[in-house]
């Protein structure tokens, strides 16, 4: 920013649109990679905005213009200066509350809070160690990945112990064992590309947690509103440029959750006498954190469940990466529409992008060498002609994938598979392998070419699941050095030399998207939208582990009275 802005040339284009050095931001921009004439040199694109009248310069963008810098050399490339565009407006564009002067025009809702009378469930020992209901990981701060699930085992208070190492299930006891789930767990990378080829934005194909790190970029959260009054924080340690520590405070919270869910239930309607309503209501723990990199806000949430389900959810909020257009009215385009994305205030448009989330989800079912992968696919059946007053039928059929290219796999609903990773060689005493299975949510998937250069760098988001043979090296999906790689270390790369997989040591890694096609309601600051998956028991237990699990009755909850109004 600093060679920027000790260019003349730079500084005369910036002051002939009418702006104040003082309200300039010039923001470093990363650039991707896009040829041999960017080989042997470290440069970033650098792309201006004001701040005048706004905290929000995201939405003030000065369109037109931006600088080239070599990092090394300290020195301006390349200046482009396309002409001038009008800056969009500030008025409209303050977020923050205590400065807003917009009535909001909704009946008011009650502060809700949820209340521990004997205090939280779980317990933190040595600041990172979580053990709450029947689950124990490890939570920490991670400078790339922001926060690192790892050493996650549920206990098992049905586990039967065999009295042979052929688990012959006679003369068992029961254990309470905790048995391990999942070794490490951590969103990988982010690939997030914007739509416009043009030569001011082409560059723009970010991949977040490589190239920024979503540990410094995590703010400390914000008390009562990212997280609930009940919350207990966690800080973030991270090495600066120089070897000192940086103590971010307050950078994951962990809190118990009640929204009103049910656990299970059932209700017996056809013994009238008996009157049998069972139900069981469904409290979690959350960890959470959320991650400011640039204009983008991201929360991660790891929710765990007694039934020895996690979630796994990525929720977007914060600010558009948007671009100044002439035009004020949808009516002024006429045919000469933006390719980049749709008009979301004067002078103001959304550019059309996408986001990409690859998770590191090192799972050891029951122990880590001996896993495998399993397609479990609904096949549609014919019925032969007589046999029955049914025309067709689904049938499952399972297959192990043996190598990694058997488990490069694009989600479709018109042909449904479950995916489970399961241990072989633990059985339950029904004979089935103990195993978890990735349940996926809303999802999109990358329509770019494979030849696109963000693509070719992006290409962990070809697949939304790969399983590949773990490999120490092989951590972060895009690669270990992102910044301007070429796509010759991803997980693309990996997964193509399809090694072995079968009852061993291996990684599933899931990939959820959202494309995104802006509107008015994500200006000024866009509301939040997530998308999630699961990783649920698949014969991991030998029922439902919480059938024994007790009913909240009247007599277990405070008693909450108002104060008495003089």
């Amino acid at each position: 920013m600093q060679v920027a802005l000790k260019s003349i040339e730079f500084n005369r284009s910036v002051e002939a649109r009418g702006v104040k050095l003082s309200d300039l931001v010039a923001l470093p921009t990363f650039t991707g990679w896009f040829g041999p004439e960017e080989e042997g040199r470290r440069i970033l694109k650098v792309q201006c905005f004001t701040s005048q009248d706004t905290p929000n310069y995201f939405m003030r963008p000065i369109e037109g213009l931006y600088a080239t810098v070599d990092m090394d050399k300290l020195e301006v490339i390349k200046i482009v200066d396309k002409g001038m565009v009008p800056i969009p407006k500030a008025a409209g564009t303050e977020y923050r509350y205590n400065v807003q002067n917009k009535p909001v025009h909704m009946d008011r809702i009650n502060p809700i809070s949820i209340e521990q009378p004997e205090g939280p469930s779980f317990l933190v020992e040595d600041g990172h160690l979580v053990k709450w209901a029947n689950w124990v990981f490890h939570v920490k701060a991670d400078h790339r990945a922001g926060m690192i699930i790892s050493q996650a085992t549920v206990r098992d208070s049905e586990t039967e112990k065999p009295n042979s190492r052929i688990l012959m299930f006679t003369n068992v006891e029961r254990t309470g064992e905790p048995r391990s789930v999942m070794y490490k767990g951590f969103p990988s990378e982010l690939f997030v590309p914007y739509m416009d080829p043009g030569e001011l934005w082409y560059y723009k194909s970010y991949l977040d947690a490589g190239e920024i790190g979503l540990g410094p970029a995590a703010m400390p959260l914000v008390p009562l509103n990212d997280c609930p009054r009940n919350a207990y924080y966690i800080d973030g340690v991270f090495a600066s440029p120089d070897g000192k520590a940086i103590v971010q405070p307050n950078m994951i919270c962990l809190f118990e959750r009640y929204a009103g869910d049910v656990s299970w239930r059932h209700s017996e309607i056809l013994i009238p006498s008996a009157d049998i309503r069972e139900s069981r209501p469904k409290v979690t723990l959350v960890a959470r954190m959320a991650t400011s990199v640039g204009n983008y806000d991201y929360t991660f949430d790891w929710e765990f469940q007694t039934d020895g389900l996690i979630r796994v959810t990525v929720a977007a909020s914060g600010m558009l990466m948007v671009k100044g257009t002439p035009y004020e009215n949808v009516d002024d385009l006429g045919d000469k529409h933006d390719e980049s994305g749709p008009l979301i205030s004067e002078n103001v448009i959304g550019v059309v992008h996408d986001h990409f989330i690859t998770f590191h989800l090192d799972m050891d079912i029951d122990g880590p060498m001996n896993n495998s992968f399993v397609k479990v696919h609904l096949e549609k059946q014919r019925v032969p002609t007589g046999k029955s007053p049914r025309k067709s039928y689904l049938k499952v059929k399972k297959y192990v994938a043996k190598t990694e290219k058997d488990a490069q796999i694009k989600l479709s609903l018109y042909d449904p598979y479950e995916f489970h990773i399961v241990n072989p060689n633990r059985k339950s005493r029904l004979g089935n392998p103990a195993g978890y299975r990735i349940i996926p949510g809303g999802n999109a998937v990358s329509l770019l070419d494979h030849d696109d250069p963000p693509q070719i760098r992006g290409a962990f988001s070809n697949n939304q699941i790969w399983v590949t043979r773990y490999n120490r090296s092989e951590q972060f999906a895009g690669g270990v050095l992102v910044y301007q790689s070429h796509g010759d270390d991803t997980l693309q790369v990996w997964s193509d030399r399809d090694r072995s997989i079968e009852n061993n040591d291996i990684v599933l890694w899931y990939t959820l998207g959202f494309h995104h096609i802006p509107c008015q309601e994500d200006y000024p600051v866009m509301p939040t939208v997530a998308a999630s998956f699961e990783l649920k028991p698949a014969n991991f237990f030998e029922s439902n582990p919480v059938i024994g699990v007790a009913p909240i009755f009247e007599k277990d909850l405070p008693v909450c009275r108002p104060f008495a109004s003089s």
